[in-house]
């Protein structure tokens, strides 16, 4: 019987991943070009290995076993350092990253971000270049984990993490608002803490995947509609679903057309100190794909752009 070393081969590996993703032995049997009894055999081969069972075979559903739905995160893990590891190696050979994946915050303005993308295709680099939309402490752990190279809309808490080197990216105002309709629109000003906690608020989903995460402005024992991202929180505050702070630069062409209502509060006007983060050591050493976005981020014009939205120009 072979070992669980020789069994479990990054080919294996991906195979469990497209059973998953499938969601039937059959339908990945046709994925991968394969017969269903070849299939079946090779995840009995990797259940013989590691003496296991992987799949709950009582129904026609690729069911995973709690034993076999650990193994699927360690795939996912795996295959993810090999990656990695092939990255570094062609970095090493051209200068440029296989791949530069940037964590943005849902804070960030995403048009400047498609701005500077457009400029960083037109080098013509070799980098494949991937954006993940990233909440409060998800964006920094996006970076930690090793899955985000650079990180745009990051806490000050930041710069503790060891390895970790961070910028200010600048200071976000967020104003309190509600639509026209919604009842604290006409209500005298500032609102209090009692009256605010008796009406709903939308608050935007924490994307990190471990740990409490953040949450910010919100009341105990307040009724709370939570949506996953700051552009979801604006559209439900519209609807007049529930009132909540937003960045000032989101907000300001619909409190300038009326759909939203800016509400003094008792507690101060929320700012948001915000950074940009990555991770690495010397610049000498740096992948230019890495050196060309933080030469662009060095440009005060586009630390504005990416938190009032404005054109880079």
């Amino acid at each position: 019987m072979q070992s669980a070393r020789d069994i479990l081969t990054p080919d294996a590996l991906s195979m469990l991943q497209t059973i998953e993703s499938s969601g039937s032995f059959a339908a990945a049997a046709r994925a991968l070009n394969l017969v269903p009894s070849t299939l079946s055999y090779r995840v009995r081969q990797i259940e013989d290995a590691l003496d296991v069972l992987l799949y709950d075979r009582s129904s026609r559903q690729a069911k995973p076993t709690p034993a076999g739905a650990e193994l699927l995160r360690e795939a996912a893990r795996l295959l993810g350092e090999i990656d990695a590891v092939a990255n570094r190696v062609k970095r090493v050979a051209t200068g440029w990253e296989a791949q530069f994946t940037i964590a943005v915050d849902t804070i960030v303005a995403k048009a400047t971000v498609m701005e500077l993308c457009e400029g960083f295709f037109a080098q013509s680099p070799p980098t494949r270049l991937r954006l993940r939309d990233e909440t409060l402490a998800g964006t920094l752990e996006a970076l930690n984990s090793g899955q985000a190279d650079l990180a745009l809309g990051v806490g000050p808490d930041a710069s503790a993490h060891a390895g970790v080197h961070t910028r200010p990216l600048g200071i976000a105002p967020f104003v309190y608002a509600v639509a026209p309709h919604h009842p604290l629109a006409l209500a005298p000003e500032p609102l209090s803490d009692a009256l605010v906690q008796q009406h709903r608020a939308v608050a935007v989903a924490d994307s990190v995947q471990r740990g409490a995460g953040i949450t910010f402005g919100l009341l105990q024992g307040q009724d709370v509609f939570t949506v996953a991202s700051m552009q979801a929180k604006l559209d439900a505050q519209l609807r007049g679903l529930g009132g909540g702070n937003v960045p000032l630069s989101m907000a300001a062409p619909y409190l300038a057309s009326g759909r939203l209502v800016a509400k003094r509060t008792e507690r101060a006007a929320q700012q948001v100190n915000v950074f940009y983060a990555w991770r690495g050591s010397a610049a000498n050493t740096q992948g230019r794909a890495l050196q060309w976005w933080l030469q662009q981020l060095e440009r005060p014009t586009t630390r504005a752009a990416l938190l009032d939205g404005q054109p880079l120009g």
